[in-house]
């Protein structure tokens, strides 16, 4: 993780407290702890797996297959999250958080692949991310999308990988480029660049918004005591580089989901974006990140504009639990503000709180009609 003078407190936390003392001290142990593949799972892995992420009531028991009527999303740490949608199996991100802690998110990597997924959608390629999108496609046979940096990242995380990926764009496109496909039968994606999270100037105008600055709980590091191979697995993935940012929205005929893990500064730096957004269709469910590098200075102002954007019925926060608690806080910590924030919305969105580590991989918190 490079110096970088945007960062503000969050970054410069992350590079004096956790990233320059883990390189010189555990670089070497992290080089000789190896990762150890997944194996690809069976189909009792896969059946058993779905109904813990979906509910019994929408797997079924012999076959796996998933019913369309619903839709799910379960959480399973920082911006991940596991999706039923219109009887596909998708990812939103692929990282189970550990490191810092072993078990605070209750899944593995191995149990997040025997879902079998279809694909697995990258946001941004930051180790918080995707660090386990590469193992995670090489056992469960799903194709990876993202641009061409995040396909590079997840080939160089597992020898002799064998797993397709769809590139959308690079980390040169421009903000606001958008790219439309099919991901299954009646499921179009859109995914929108956009920008990652960063400090701008404190803004003082009407519209502007409180700092938020929980204070780090490293106390889930006492309750969770990490492992040597979760605390190399960290090491090793640390540096990852972002590779660019990807918003997407996926649609059926009745129901519109959209998903993004960062939230940047589009008002002060990427206008352009929030015109693709505003063209976008309306979503009945925006899942989007509220943790960043600019809470600090203009709390949810960026996270806000989004939302206004979008024009979502529910609004659900994601990057905003304590995945690494050296620098971050619980998800109860951002309640207060994103209903101040949704609040000054006309006719804003209904808040879906989640709330950790009660809501990981909990498939009744995020179920609709779909």
């Amino acid at each position: 993780m490079a110096r970088n003078p945007e960062l503000g407190s969050l970054g410069e936390s992350i590079q004096r407290g956790l990233v320059t003392p883990l390189r010189r001290g555990l670089g070497a142990f992290a080089e000789r702890v190896s990762a150890q593949p997944i194996a690809e799972p069976t189909l009792a892995e896969t059946i058993a797996a779905r109904q813990r992420f979906f509910g019994a009531d929408l797997v079924d028991a012999e076959t796996g297959a998933v019913r369309s009527d619903r839709v799910v999303l379960s959480w399973f740490g920082c911006a991940s999250f596991a999706v039923a949608l219109g009887g596909s199996v998708f990812l939103l991100d692929a990282w189970v958080p550990r490191g810092a802690t072993s078990g605070y998110v209750p899944t593995t990597p191995a149990e997040v692949a025997a879902l079998r997924p279809a694909a697995i959608f990258i946001g941004h390629g930051h180790f918080d991310h995707a660090a386990d999108a590469g193992p995670i496609a090489q056992a469960s046979g799903a194709v990876i999308h993202g641009t061409v940096e995040h396909c590079a990242t997840a080939r160089k995380q597992v020898k002799s990988p064998g797993f397709s990926c769809v590139t959308l764009g690079s980390s040169t496109s421009l903000p606001g480029a958008r790219y439309d496909f099919d991901l299954a039968p009646g499921i179009s994606v859109t995914a929108v660049r956009h920008i990652h999270s960063a400090r701008t100037e404190r803004y003082a105008g009407a519209d502007a918004c409180a700092p938020v600055k929980p204070i780090p709980q490293i106390g889930d590091m006492r309750r969770y005591p990490t492992t040597l191979a979760d605390t190399a697995h960290l090491v090793r993935r640390l540096t990852d580089p972002e590779g660019g940012v990807l918003l997407y929205q996926f649609h059926t005929e009745k129901f519109t989901l959209t998903w993004h893990d960062s939230s940047g500064p589009l008002l002060d730096k990427a206008p352009e974006v929030l015109e693709t957004l505003r063209e976008l269709p309306a979503s009945d469910v925006h899942v989007g990140a509220v943790q960043g590098y600019n809470q600090f200075t203009n709390g949810l102002r960026d996270p806000r504009s989004y939302i206004e954007a979008l024009r979502a019925k529910v609004f659900v926060p994601n990057h905003h639990d304590n995945w690494l608690p050296l620098i971050t806080a619980r998800g109860s910590a951002f309640r207060a503000p994103l209903e101040t924030a949704l609040a000054t919305i006309p006719d804003g969105p209904k808040l879906r709180m989640l709330l950790d580590p009660d809501d990981y991989v909990t498939p009744g918190v995020l179920a609709f009609d779909a």
